[in-house]
Order: structure tokens, then sequence, then C-alpha cells
């Protein structure tokens, strides 16, 4: 109760703070009369008398600091007030508070939408219960490290694996969704029984798959995914045991999955079924399109269960000599696979983010520091006045924290701008690939780490302004006011600090000029084919003669007529695969007459029709192409790229030669009929592969793409062609219409390369300008530092020339020793970064040198101001002002 009772009593005393200092001053003044008096009766002179008075009382100020600590709540007075000093302060310089404020919110900004972005895509965990035990479990092959998985050997690995509580498998799968409008296209995945087990996901509405119900012959079943209940559905809560149409098939549904699901490796599919193996590819040990998912038992590392399913395909080996020979294994983390190719881009980024937060808080420093150098006088005199160390370290303390908030509240409104425009960016077909973009935002990581910087930013903002604050800086400020060498002292430290910016800068520059340089060579690298002009979509026709409607080949040679007739389109060609798709769908082959030892050749295969080169733009170098003669009952042909006839036929004629499997039975030899040049089958950035191209008459599949080389440039031909296609029968459904440029533009690997440029070029700017604001700034001070000095030079008769070159000397020096640390430092960076360079070495010369010269005339530009003003100085002034 007595330490309630004196609290209140002090927080009484807040509020009656004016009248009772009112109080005191009469009453102080009253005992200050009281003794001058005294002095006055003993003799002493009017002014001997006041001052013995005052050296009696202690001093006026201390006696009323004494005061009112003991009759309020110290802390919280003075708080309120250096806190309205700040204020006034700041409101007293807004040219200073402006850039500190737009410089912090800037750099913090910036540093905290990355890091959003690389929290919700590297550090938060999985959305699935113990995430740490999931992982993929796929094949290796030498050319391929995360391969598919055959059916047959997915269930070996399942039977004979000790590691994994269970082991599933899913895949893709495009269906012909029947639906009152006519036949479309929907997305779709096939997955074990137990896959939304393995995963810990339970559906939101109905039941999981049964176990069981993925073997052949048991009754269609589906599960939807929570978009397309509410889109295709309208949320209707009794549309269990209701039916869907895929594929002509009626599937009965089950359940729906939380809206919350994702999984990013099949992307969004609408449509969940169990995998049963009835197609020819999951019958047979060669064919590999499955992936696979294992939650691994308590206490199994990862390296653990590598070994086990390597032990396993080295088995398999053994026992299918033939279809498994150098197939292996790959174990990784779940997490590590869904981040798959953006991890090192997120990391450059964050890297560069925080060196453009650490060129703003070394710019805000100079500032400080300038700000700080014109109050030595004022520090001086309110030491002289009673103000102890503390009190007036505690005065910067406040300041900083009063421009951080203010900062701090800027940087989130920029963070929460940035990161909406970073995943606003992406473009829609990858959205689905990176289901953690919808976790970016302001949450409590983001805010945890803003926390973080303001608080290491205020303490580095209350230390450097602080220095003066010091006994000798004090002493020093009461000599010598705000010149002399304290000034030049800080000259000194603001020339370091701006050789430091210079180097962020340049290596910020130099990683930007080499990722947009890297950009260019991917965009521009060859592709074997014209890709302007060139309309690209997919085709799903009926897959069996018991479901009605065209049949693929005869719904590609159909489409090729339909669409070859509008008056846009120049040629219509059909491939199994688009080109800057993906190095899959291969195929081995053994050469007819050449010894074979049991390898495995793997190329890419490729279907495609007569004028499908011809629709590309593609070059064939010798042979002949495929023609409408090459049909089913003709002699099967192929066609084999550039690649290919130099790694396996060097200085023969592959014209004539034949190819087969592995086993060269009679109905795979095929007779190389023509080589192509290289067409870019797989992402930009990947190596060319070995293909052949066969018929799509004699092999082709009921889903295909169709490519139309078109008169106009654009997208105004897409719904002509789609219209066309689907005209042609209502059993054929289209989908994925764009472009081949918007393609190639928005691919994965193109974006990637987009997004670091065009954020480390953003990054790049601004730290060029707080850099050459910082060396603005500094050979500004350094010019009134030495007015004087400069002034005396011009007396004795100094040409203007001189004080030029000695201001722009100075500059040089520190942009030389600047570019130097920088050079390193980007050699080193862009090192670091290597895996997102193409084309490009990280110690590009042309690139370097033109960074320096550049970050270099911008630098003496900056100086060239100071230079000019220090040249026009007035001799008799500047002397008159000393």
């Amino acid at each position: 109760m007595r330490r309630l009772r004196a609290a209140l009593i002090r927080l009484g005393g807040l509020v009656w703070l004016e009248r009772r200092e009112r109080a005191f001053a009469d009453e102080i003044e009253s005992h200050l009369q009281m003794h001058v008096d005294d002095n006055l009766r003993t003799g002493m002179t009017p002014e001997e008398a006041r001052r013995q008075a005052l050296l009696r009382l202690g001093g006026l100020e201390s006696t009323r600091q004494a005061w009112r600590e003991r009759s309020t709540v110290p802390m919280l007075e003075n708080l309120l007030r250096d806190a309205r000093f700040a204020l006034r302060q700041l409101a007293r310089a807004p040219g200073f508070t402006a850039t500190a404020l737009v410089t912090l919110a800037l750099g913090m900004g910036a540093s905290l939408a990355v890091f959003g972005v690389v929290h919700a895509a590297l550090i938060r965990p999985l959305p699935y219960p113990d995430p740490g035990r999931l992982v993929e479990v796929t094949g290796a092959v030498p050319q391929i490290p995360r391969a598919n998985l055959s059916y047959l050997d997915y269930l070996d690995w399942k039977r004979m694996n000790t590691v994994a509580l269970s082991l599933d498998v899913h895949t893709g799968r495009g269906h012909r969704l029947t639906t009152p409008e006519g036949t479309a296209l929907a997305i779709g995945a096939r997955v074990s029984h137990g896959f939304f087990r393995t995963l810990g996901v339970a559906p939101a509405l109905g039941r999981d798959f049964l176990p069981g119900e993925d073997q052949p012959g048991r009754p269609a079943v589906v599960i939807l995914s929570h978009a397309v209940w509410q889109h295709r559905y309208g949320a209707d809560r009794d549309i269990l045991g209701g039916t869907v149409t895929l594929d002509t098939v009626p599937h009965t549904i089950v359940g729906v999955l939380p809206q919350a699901f994702r999984f990013a490796p099949r992307g969004a599919p609408e449509f969940w079924t169990p995998l049963q193996a009835v197609d020819g590819c999951e019958t047979a040990r060669v064919c590999h399109n499955l992936l696979g998912v294992a939650r691994l038992k308590d206490g199994v590392t990862i390296e653990q269960a590598r070994a086990e399913f390597e032990t396993i395909a080295a088995r398999l080996e053994r026992e299918y000599p033939d279809s498994n020979r150098d197939q292996g294994a790959s174990v990784l983390p779940l997490a590590e696979t869904i981040i798959g190719e953006v991890r090192p881009t997120l990391l450059t980024l964050l890297a560069g983010a925080a060196l453009l937060l650490l060129i703003a808080g070394v710019n805000v420093s100079g500032l400080l520091l300038v700000r700080a150098e014109s109050r030595r006088r004022e520090l001086a005199v309110r030491s002289a006045l009673g103000a102890s160390r503390t009190r007036l370290t505690s005065q910067f303390v406040i300041e900083a924290s009063v421009l951080v908030a203010v900062s701090s509240a800027l940087a989130l409104g920029v963070a929460t701008a940035a990161m909406r425009s970073l995943a606003g960016f992406v473009p829609a077909g990858m959205r689905a690939s990176m289901p953690y973009l919808d976790d970016v935002g302001l949450n409590g990581a983001v805010l945890l780490a803003a926390c973080a910087i303001a608080i290491a930013a205020t303490a580095l903002f209350s230390f450097v302004p602080a220095a003066p604050a010091t006994r000798a800086g004090i002493q020093a400020g009461a000599a010598e006011g705000s010149r002399g060498s304290a000034g030049l002292a800080w000259t000194r430290l603001g020339f370091k600090l701006v050789v430091v910016e210079l180097a962020t800068a340049m290596v910020l520059l130099a990683s930007a000029g080499l990722l947009g340089q890297s950009l260019y060579r991917l965009l521009n690298v060859n592709l074997g084919f014209e890709p302007d002009r060139l309309a690209v979509l997919f085709v799903a026709a009926p897959g069996s003669d018991v479901t009605p409607g065209m049949r693929g080949p005869d719904a590609a040679r159909a489409i090729v007529a339909r669409a070859g007739r509008l008056p846009v389109v120049q040629a219509v060609g059909i491939t199994s695969v688009p080109p800057v798709s993906f190095n899959g769908n291969t195929d081995w082959l053994r050469f007819v007459g050449r010894p074979y030892h049991g390898g495995h050749t793997e190329v890419l295969q490729r279907h495609v029709s007569p004028a499908y080169f011809r629709a590309l733009g593609a070059t064939l170098l010798r042979g002949r192409s495929f023609t409408d003669a090459d049909g089913p009952s003709a002699p099967r042909v192929a066609i084999v790229n550039r690649t290919l006839a130099a790694q396996y036929f060097p200085g023969e004629d592959p014209i004539g030669r034949q190819i087969g499997d592995t086993s060269l039975t009679p109905g795979s030899i095929k007779e190389i009929v023509g080589i192509v040049d290289d067409i870019r089958e797989g992402p930009l950035g990947e190596a060319i592969w070995p293909a052949v191209y066969y018929p799509f008459a004699q092999a082709g599949g009921s889903s295909f793409s169709v490519v139309a080389r078109t008169s106009l440039d654009g997208g105004s031909v897409l719904p002509a062609v789609a219209a066309a296609i689907r005209a042609i029968d209502p059993g054929l459904a289209t989908r994925d219409e764009a472009m081949m440029s918007h393609r190639i533009s928005d691919s994965p690997g193109a974006y990637l390369q987009r997004s670091a440029a065009w954020l480390a070029g953003g990054f790049a700017a601004l730290a060029l300008l707080l850099a050459v604001i910082g060396l603005y700034g500094v050979m500004s001070y350094s010019v009134a530092q030495r007015t004087r000095e400069l002034g005396v030079r011009l007396a004795i008769g100094a040409p203007r020339r001189e004080v030029y070159r000695l201001v722009l000397r100075d500059a040089g020096r520190i942009s030389v020793f600047g570019l130097a640390l920088g050079l390193a430092g980007a050699i080193a960076a862009a090192s670091l970064m290597r895996t997102l360079l193409f084309g490009i070495s990280p110690w590009d010369g042309p690139t370097m040198a033109g960074v320096a010269v550049g970050l270099a005339s911008s630098a003496m530009l900056a100086s060239y101001f100071p230079a000019r003003r220090a040249a026009a100085i007035d001799p008799v002034e500047a002397l008159r002002t000393e």
C-alpha cells in the first residue's frame, strides 16, 4: 500500500506539474534571495553575493532537477519531455527528416518484403501434420536425378522397404469433363488410395478413398477440390453421392478436400481419382509415370531412407536387368522438392535486400552525424547548465526511437505493397506450383523481423550521434563550436561510410547487370524455331473406341485440315509435347547393327505431324520430313535431331540407319529418314537433349498439342483456332491456348530470371541513389568545414581550378577505394549466385567495367556541385565569417 500510495502521488505530480513548477520556482527564488541578502550584509557586492548564493544552493538547474526527481516519476517525465523535444527538432529540419524517413522506409520495406516471401517459402513448414517426416521418393538415372517411378517398381518399393510408415504415388491427368455446355478440359490427379492419409489430410466433406479402390475393376469414384466444389457446384453439401462424368465415365463423388489443402507438385487439380492400373504404361516396368511421397517412421533419417531405397533399386536391377538397368533411387524432403529452383533466387534477393538495408542505415547514420556535429555547442551549453551525460544521451535515444518508429510504420506499408506486387507478378500457370505465395503478407514473423530491425536501427542511430555527447566531445564543442578538428574527424569518418556505400552499391549493380544479361541471353537463346506468330493449344480427344467421338489420330488430321483453312493460319502441326516444355517423355534406343551391352540410350521422344516442322519454322538439315503416306500401315520411320546425330553417329550419315527398342522387336524397328536442326524441347536454360521424332499417325495418342503459324502477331487468332477445333467434334476439348512467345516469356526459367533481374535492378538503383546522396552530403560537409582554408588559398592567389582539383581529388580517392572494395565483393557475390546465371561468367569483364565506370561517373557528378560551390567562395566573406 505504501508503494502504491507513493506511485499515485508521483502520478499526481505529473498532472499538476505546471502548477508545482511555478510554486517551486517561487520558493527557490525566495531561498536564493535570502542567501543574497545575507551575503550583502557581510559587505559583498551584489554580483558576488548572487554568485555565492548560487554556489551554496548547488546551481538552480541542478536543484530543480533534484526536486523533480523526488516529486514526480522522473523517467516518465523525461520521456515525455524528450519526446516532445525530439518532435520539435525533427519538425525544424524537414529536409533531414524527410530524407531519413524515406531512406529508412525504402530500405526496411524492401528487406521486410523479401523476408516475407522467403519466410513463406523457405522457413514456414508445410501445412501437413509433422511435415519433417514427409519425403519425396523417386527413381534416379544418370540423366535425370529425380526420375519417375514405374507402377510395378512402386509396388515392390512399397512392399520391400522398412523405413516408411506409408508410401504412395501420384500422377497428373487431364480429364474431358462433360458439362451441360459441352466438353471441357479439367485438371486431375490420380493417386494411390493412401495418398491423403500419408499427407495427414482428411476431406472436409465426405470420406477418403478406401483401401482397394485403386485396384482395377473397382467403381469409379472422385474427390473434389474445394475450389471446384465452390465454383462448379455452388458449395452444395448434398453433392456427395452425385456423379460427375470424366472421360465419358460417370464417377461417384465421395468427398471434398479442405479449402486450405495444397499439393504443389501436382499444381491445382480439380478432380482426384484413385490410380487404377489400367493404362498400358502402368502394366510395363519400363514405363515411368509416377512420383512417390512417403511418411518416414520415427527416428528414420533422410540418409537412412535413401540408402534403403537405393538398396531396393539395386536388387530390382539385378532381378530385371533389362528394364531396371541404371535405375537408382532419390529421397528428398518434400519441402525441398516443392521449393525447387526458387531457393537460390530467394536467397539472392534476400542478400540484396540486406545490402540495401545496410546502405540505408549507413546513409542515415551519416545524416545523424552531420546533425550531431551542428549541435555540439548546444550539448556543451546544456552540460554547463547541469544536464548529465546520461540525460544528454537519453535525448538521442528518444530522437532515434521517434525516427525509427515513424520509418517502421512507413516501411510496413511499403512491405505490404511490395509483397502483393511480388505475388501478383507470378504467371497464372506457375501460381498453383507456388502455394506458399498464398501466405505472403504481414504476419507474426514479418512483424517480429520488423521489430528486430527497428531495435537494431534505434541502437545504431542512438550511438552514432551520441558520440559528441561524451565529455571530450562536449569540451571540444565548448571550445570550437561546430568547426575545427572535430569536424575534420567526422569528415574522415564520413569518407569511410561512403566507401562502404559505394562498395555495397557496386555489388548490387554488378549483380543486377549480370542477372540482366543472363535474362537477355536466356530469352534470346537459339530455340531452333521461330516463336513469333506461333499459336499453341492443347487438345484432348476420346481415348478409346468404346467412347463416342473422333479418335486421336483422326482428330489430328481433321484439325490440321480445318484449322489450315482459316485465313489467318499459314501452317498447322501436331505434336505430343510442345517445344520449350520439359525434357521428358523419353525412349530407350538400340541401334541396329551395333554391339549392345545392355545399356540404356535415353533420348527424347516426340510424335509429330507432317507439317509440324514447317509450322514451327524449324530447319530440316538432311533427308526428308514426314508425309501423309507415313500412316499406320506404312513402314516405321523416324527423324532425329542434330545432337543425336552428332553424339551417336559421329562422322557418319545416320540417314537410312535403323533404330529399335532394347530387344529390337520387329514392330519397334524404324528407319531414320531425316535430320532436323536442334529444337529446344526442354526449358530455356537446359542443354539440348538427343531427340527422335516419330509420325503422329503411327503412334499418336488421344491428347496432343496444336501449333499454328499465323499471319497475325498477338493472341487474337487463338479463339478462332480453338473454335474451329471444337466445331469438328463435340467430344474434342481444348485448353492452355497461348502464343508461343508468351509461353516462353512466362516459363518458370524466364520468370525466375526476370524476377531476380528486376528486383536486383531495383535494389541496385536505390543503392546507387543513396550512395550518390551520401557522397554528395559528405563532400558538401567537407567543403563547409574547409571554408576558411579554401578562402585563404584563394586569397593568396590560388586559381579556382585548384579548388576544383582539391575537392574532386578527395571524391576520386573515395570512389577508387569504394570501387576496389566493391569489385572484390561483386565477384564473390556473383560466384555465390552462379546457379542463377545463364550464358555469362560471374566475373564477366565488360559488366564489371561498365558498372565501375557508371558508378564512378555518378560519384564524380555528385562531387561536382560541392566542388563548384567551393570554387565560388568569396575569400573576404570566408575569412570574415571565421
